[in-house]
């Protein structure tokens, strides 16, 4: 029955990406078999691909954990700096991070802030931080962009004197009705709070 409805699923493909009808003869594994990439070419690799990317200015992005690949499109983008603030054991974390990052050209900061105790400390670091590479295009990443989202909040309100909507990630955005402590106290930090 598998079978029936995988040819019948790839037959109803090809017959509608504007191939001839073909006769089911018994030989179905011709059609199976038919290599379809040199004919659908897959769009080269950009940063966007990067697991919830999102750029909050010209020279500011934010995404989830990348591979050792996207990190060479990032390089390849233009970024100088990397900075991570997933914790070094996370889901799909690199171990060599920093030194990839470093091979590609690009100075890598590791911040590390645990998803169920952020402080307002760990802000405070992440605000020296970007405003020690001002004017540099800086990648920054968690594992999924929550972290990064709810610390870029902050900057970009604080720091860059963006509204709400402009430093609000769509990740962010999506989080937000459910979103519950510690992170609903970050995001009502202060600056007199974080310095």
């Amino acid at each position: 029955m598998r079978s029936i409805v995988v040819v019948g699923i790839l037959a109803a493909g090809l017959a509608h990406a504007g191939y001839a009808q073909e006769q089911m003869d018994g030989n179905d594994d011709a059609i199976l078999a038919r290599d379809l990439s040199a004919e659908t070419p897959e769009a080269p690799a950009t940063v966007q691909d990067i697991v919830n990317f999102h750029w909050m200015t010209d020279d500011i992005a934010i995404g989830g954990q990348p591979t050792a690949g996207q990190l060479a499109l990032i390089a390849d983008a233009g970024y100088s700096v990397v900075v991570n603030l997933a914790m070094h054991d996370s889901d799909n974390a690199i171990p060599e991070e920093g030194s990839v990052t470093a091979s590609l050209g690009m100075s890598y900061v590791h911040l590390p802030v645990p998803s169920d105790a952020p402080t307002s400390t760990h802000v405070r670091r992440f605000f020296k931080v970007m405003d020690s590479f001002d004017g540099e295009k800086v990648f920054v990443h968690c594992v999924v962009s929550g972290r990064v989202s709810a610390f870029m909040h902050r900057y970009m309100m604080l720091r860059k004197g963006t509204s709400a909507e402009q430093a609000t990630s769509p990740l962010l955005q999506r989080w937000l009705p459910n979103m519950e402590e510690p992170w609903t106290s970050i995001l009502n930090l202060e600056l007199d709070e974080i310095e």
